[in-house]
């Protein structure tokens, strides 16, 4: 395993090193795109040291007392991702590595774009079946995608690549992966987007002041350049990634951070609340962020998961070839961010519903007034990006109909007012969708890697079972994967 990935790896570098601008992105990544490579991890080498926010699971609510539940919806999918790095290595992750709404997010469902002469970026849609892990419960799923962009609808790109070099990013699965996605991804940039580049460890560097990639070959020169050494200081690498961001700033364009790290978050400010106020307040700015994660054993994903929520980006765990094409390839529109501040609103009917829990986003829970603040910060979804959500809910006895209101609040650019759009959640069917079948599948080996309270009869075999069931179009096979990494987890211990 640790060969094949080390052979991989060298042939990314040398692809690099001798760049000469011509570079083809289907050809760069060739097969790699949508195929599986394992994480070099060593099964003796766990999660620990690894740092978690921990989790307190949701409870079932009574409708009747507290018929409305609120939250901000979550765009990550790196728990999903480091998930999958620990059972590739043969150990399951540390339960508070388990968000399951990461797992959820971290695939794209089929649900419909918004409508093309419609005014709203966000589409809504939601169902209700059978619970597959505790008979006579439903689950209730909610769908949101933000509209699809392509060709000259999508803005131009300013991206600063902040960039941690220190001597902990020298392994095959940190720096050198991060350099072969960065390189890809100029090949599917337009030539008058812009990119800058800043690195830090002992000290803070401006490797590349901001540069058109019609000027790719300078850009990939850098990149090929990088290479880890030093202790991670307490720099100011973030401080100097966003002036440049917005010394650079372009009105009405993708204005982005994306930072790669191992963890080690010593960029110059000191104190979780302190960074967070810093990335908020270039978020208000329109300078979003979105980190990488990298390796094990000093991943502080807590830092991470904030840092990137606070600056109105996402976060991503990157544990292979395959996270960086579906990353930095496949799903690159995802960093176009279509709408903002996005804030869900369930109200039941306690005529219908007896009892409800909301499975996951335990960190996105809000208070209900504040669904309708638009001072109140929340999560953004980007082009083309689904989101799901899940409820089990205990129905009242003899009901029928629908079970709740779908309420979802949005703004089309920061400092703008809030959208409300609204529907009814569709009534119980009595067989399960493919959509609620998949996302079934997730929640189940969910609450198993948890082992949750709230479980049931939740399995392995389960989760197997309806993923088989489910995974329809899979254009880079990465529901088939998600199959055969369950497979997988029967021989761990």
């Amino acid at each position: 395993m640790k060969r094949s990935f080390f052979i991989l790896s060298m042939i990314c570098i040398a692809a690099i090193s001798c760049s000469t601008g011509d570079m083809n992105g289907e050809a760069y990544w060739g097969d790699k795109v949508g195929a599986y490579y394992e994480s070099p991890s060593d099964p003796e080498s766990p999660s620990e040291g690894d740092r978690f926010d921990a989790i307190q699971e949701n409870p079932f609510v009574d409708a009747q007392v507290q018929p409305v539940s609120t939250f901000s919806v979550d765009a990550d999918g790196a728990s999903y991702a480091y998930m999958r790095r620990c059972l590739t290595s043969g150990y399951f992750p540390p339960a508070n590595a388990v968000r399951i709404e990461e797992f959820l997010n971290y695939f794209t469902f089929d649900y419909p774009d918004p409508e093309a002469e419609s005014e709203e970026d966000v589409a809504l849609n939601a169902e209700t079946g059978p619970c597959p892990w505790n008979a006579g419960h439903r689950l209730m799923r909610l769908g949101i995608k933000g509209r699809s962009l392509t060709g000259g609808q999508i803005p131009q790109a300013n991206f600063v690549f902040l960039i941690d070099i220190s001597g902990s990013m020298s392994s095959m699965d940190k720096l050198p992966l991060f350099k072969a996605g960065l390189v890809n991804m100029l090949d599917y940039m337009r030539p008058d987007d812009r990119v800058a580049i800043v690195t830090y460890a002992s000290g803070e560097q401006l490797l590349l002041e901001s540069t058109p990639v019609s000027e790719k070959d300078v850009i990939k020169k850098a990149i090929s350049s990088l290479a880890a050494k030093g202790a991670t200081a307490g720099s100011k690498g973030m401080q100097m990634a966003y002036e440049q961001a917005e010394k650079n700033f372009i009105e009405g364009a993708n204005n982005r951070v994306i930072m790669g790290t191992d963890g080690d978050f010593n960029v110059g400010i000191t104190g979780a609340d302190a960074i967070l106020e810093f990335v908020q307040n270039y978020a208000a700015k329109g300078i979003y962020l979105t980190i990488c994660g990298f390796g094990s054993g000093n991943l502080n994903d807590s830092m991470m998961e904030r840092v990137s929520g606070g600056g109105n980006g996402t976060y991503e765990y990157i544990d292979s070839e395959l996270e960086m094409a579906k990353v930095f390839v496949n799903e690159r529109s995802r960093f176009i961010t279509v709408a903002t501040d996005c804030k869900t609103q369930i109200t039941f009917d306690p005529e219908v519903v007896k009892s409800y829990r909301l499975i996951g986003y335990e960190n996105r829970v809000l208070a209900n007034d504040d669904f309708e603040n638009d001072k109140v910060d929340a999560a953004e979804v980007g082009s083309g990006q689904t989101i799901t959500a899940l409820y089990e809910i205990e129905p009242a006895e003899g009901a029928e109909g629908s079970p709740a209101k779908f309420s979802f609040r949005y703004k089309k650019k920061v400092g703008e007012e809030s959208r409300l759009l609204e529907t009814d959640v569709p009534a119980e069917v009595d067989v399960l969708s493919e959509n609620l079948s998949f996302a079934s599948s997730l929640a189940c080996w969910g609450l198993c890697l948890r082992n949750s309270a709230y479980k049931g009869n939740a399995s392995r075999e389960l989760a197997l079972s309806l993923a088989r069931e489910s995974v329809g179009s899979d254009p880079y096979g990465l529901r088939a994967q998600y199959v055969e990494l369950l497979g997988k987890a029967a021989s761990i211990q």
